[in-house]
């Protein structure tokens, strides 16, 4: 009789040992969430306070932020490039939901946009009302202007205050960046220039800025977040369990706690389960 190269139990116990491995492997190892955000919840440093809570709530998930504007969010996500879209566009929102895109779309919290500029704010002649006067009084006297200019919800807004105020911004004194926010307000204290910015990054880049707020209190300013769970997304239930967690109990204690303590105010407020 032929002798056997290997005796079968021995292939039986490798095959048996690298089943285990293998389980072991996939057990082990947390499945991904693709989180399409705004910079403007990565430049606050938002994530970076409460991801960790969801860790620890979910252990079997870890998310993966793309930090790009709410349009360029929305674009990933109805390319199935997203599992989950925090944005603050809502127009954009709704036509990605209109569109099919999107299986749920909650709101998640708020806070409001400002209208900055220099500390010595040449433009505080015109006597700001309200933020489209205050674009229209930049605009006729040549005030440096820095603008996303990359379709983000900040950039969205802008163009609506730009309609507002009847007037088409362009030339010299209109620069579009392309930038995310942290940038843009970095650039505008730079060049002593006015930009609208979120509070949030606002506020938690304030220290190292030469910007004051102008413009404020505006209701046309108020900026609105949702979460949104992408339809087929390739992690859907990784979506839908952050996007609960995101509109839960303890996310939003989180959320509303942000920033008291290092900045003396909340940088955003929790509004879940508020109709629209």
């Amino acid at each position: 009789m032929p002798r056997l190269s290997r005796p079968p139990l021995v292939l039986a116990l490798l095959l048996v040992l690298v089943i285990v491995i293998v389980l072991e492997t996939c057990t082990s190892r947390p499945s991904e969430i693709v989180l399409a955000s705004t910079t403007s919840t990565e430049d606050s440093g938002l994530f970076e306070a409460i991801l960790p809570a969801f860790r620890r709530a979910h252990p079997d998930y870890r998310v993966r932020v793309i930090a790009v504007g709410s349009g360029e969010a929305l674009r990933l996500a109805g390319r199935g490039d997203a599992d989950v879209v925090l944005a603050h566009s809502p127009r954009a929102e709704q036509e990605f939901m209109a569109a099919g895109h999107g299986e749920s779309r909650r709101r998640v919290m708020y806070n409001d946009f400002v209208i900055v500029g220099p500390a010595d704010d040449p433009a505080r002649v015109c006597g700001f009302l309200d933020a489209p006067s205050a674009l229209a009084c930049i605009a006729e006297n040549g005030l440096l202007v820095i603008s996303r200019g990359d379709d983000s919800g900040t950039h969205a807004r802008e163009r609506e205050l730009w309609s507002a105020a009847r007037v088409a911004p362009s030339g010299d004194w209109y620069r579009e960046a392309g930038q995310g926010m942290g940038a843009v307000l970095m650039m505008a204290s730079e060049r002593r220039a006015y930009t609208l910015s979120d509070r949030g990054t606002y506020l938690s880049l304030r220290d190292r800025l030469a910007l004051d707020v102008v413009v404020e209190g505006d209701p046309r300013l108020r900026n609105q977040y949702s979460v949104i769970v992408v339809r087929g997304a390739s992690n859907a239930e990784g979506a839908r369990a952050f996007a609960d967690w995101m509109t839960g109990v303890g996310a939003q204690r989180l959320i509303g706690e942000f920033g008291v303590e290092r900045l003396g105010q909340a940088l955003f407020t929790p509004n879940a389960g508020i109709d629209e």
